[in-house]
């Protein structure tokens, strides 16, 4: 009994070193251990909103060594026209390092569109190249045309000549070319008139493929108002205005349409401002001015064109330099304006409109458009402009 009792608590004793040493020996079932939390900060920049998609015309490219201070906190919104959409996108974003309180949402939708839209107060300032009529002036009462900058509207063309290469030399347009182009009268790259202008490179045998702005445009107004003070038959036909009965003509809606139209389409030529035909390295040419020289669209030449108008704007602040009569001058140039309500009716936005504008004319605004081949206002029309601005009130109060 004795002894069976011994071997039982034996077999317990061994049974339980033999589980203690198992436990000892194993390894326990890793756990998975709890990834840190990567917090991550994001600045959000809103940038300026476009309605209609920018194939390349993009403004100069901006600094990146600093970055851009997050959105403000006032949204100013405005609409319009797409001639200064480079400058203007430039300037909301340097303005931002300027009053990091506001953030601007600009829909670059033509002039016709900017008009509209700030007749139906639906904006906070609109955009034109086109001169109100009396007719819009009577359906927005109070509302003021500020001149910001002028520019060039340039004819661009994509042609291969015979040997099957894109012709890139300039060529030139004599003073009725463009007008009887656009009429349907010269129809052949090789026309008599155009082969006579350009003895220096073989135009080919080729159908001219006419391209112009689908949409309400105040390129279109300038260019317009450009071919009917060359042509009486322009101007009694077709006119001119933001938007017109084209003789013939393939549409495209803003630069980036009229220029993807002329790239596409061999032997096309269009219409675009200076700087969207420059930036995108589209070739343009050079046109016979009203004093019978050839000249291409440089600063000089613009300035000399806004020179031969002089400085008097009227109470309107504006006016035509289209077909200017020097020498030196670029027959085909405009002012571009915004377009604001002399009365606010609200005061913060307000204010701040006016303090963007003030700062685009002052010298530091002026920088970045010379940088993008737009021409400042001349002395007196900016101080013109400045007594202006200093005039505009909020609910009937000084602003």
């Amino acid at each position: 009994m004795f002894k069976t009792k011994t071997l039982v608590v034996g077999l317990l004793i061994s049974l339980l070193v033999l589980v203690v040493a198992a436990c000892a020996t194993a390894t326990p079932t890793p756990q998975p251990t709890p990834t840190p939390l990567k917090v991550v900060e994001t600045k959000v920049v809103e940038q300026t909103k476009v309605v209609e998609k920018v194939v390349t015309a993009t403004p100069a490219p901006l600094p990146t060594a600093t970055p851009a201070p997050k959105a403000g906190s006032i949204l100013i919104n405005g609409a319009g026209a797409t001639f200064p959409y480079p400058l203007y996108s430039r300037w909301f974003y340097e303005y931002a390092f300027v009053d990091t309180t506001v953030r601007f949402n600009y829909q670059s939708i033509g002039s016709g569109g900017g008009i509209a839209q700030i007749t139906a107060k639906t904006v906070d300032f609109g955009a034109s190249d086109a001169i109100l009529t009396d007719e819009q002036y009577a359906k927005a009462p109070g509302i003021q045309m500020i001149p910001i900058v002028a520019g060039a509207i340039v004819p661009i063309y994509n042609i291969r000549g015979e040997d099957g290469r894109v012709i890139t030399d300039t060529i030139r347009f004599p003073r009725t070319a463009l007008v009887d182009i656009y009429l349907g009268k010269i129809k052949k790259w090789n026309d008599p008139v155009l082969v006579q202008a350009n003895p220096n490179f073989r135009l080919p045998n080729k159908d001219i493929v006419v391209v112009a702005r689908a949409d309400g445009s105040g390129t279109t107004f300038a260019y317009t108002d450009y071919l009917s003070q060359v042509s009486a038959e322009w101007k009694e036909k077709v006119g001119m205005g933001t938007s017109v009965k084209w003789p013939t003509a393939l549409g495209g809606r803003g630069n980036e349409g009229v220029a993807g139209t002329v790239t596409q389409n061999d032997g096309a030529i269009g219409y675009v401002e200076f700087a969207y035909a420059k930036q995108n390295r589209i070739p343009f040419g050079a046109v016979q001015n009203k004093a019978g020289e050839y000249v291409l669209p440089t600063v000089e030449a613009v300035q000399s064109a806004m020179a031969d108008f002089g400085t008097n704007m009227g109470e309107k602040l504006a006016l035509s330099i289209a077909d200017a009569p020097g020498k030196n001058s670029w027959p085909i140039a405009s002012y571009t304006y915004l377009l604001i309500y002399m009365d606010q009716t609200d005061c913060v936005k307000g204010k701040k409109v006016i303090e963007f504008i003030k700062w685009g004319l002052s010298d530091e605004g002026s920088k970045f458009a010379r940088e993008l081949d737009y021409i400042p206002l001349p002395p007196a029309v900016r101080q013109a402009v400045l007594d202006k601005l200093n005039k505009v009130t909020c609910q009937g109060k000084p602003l």
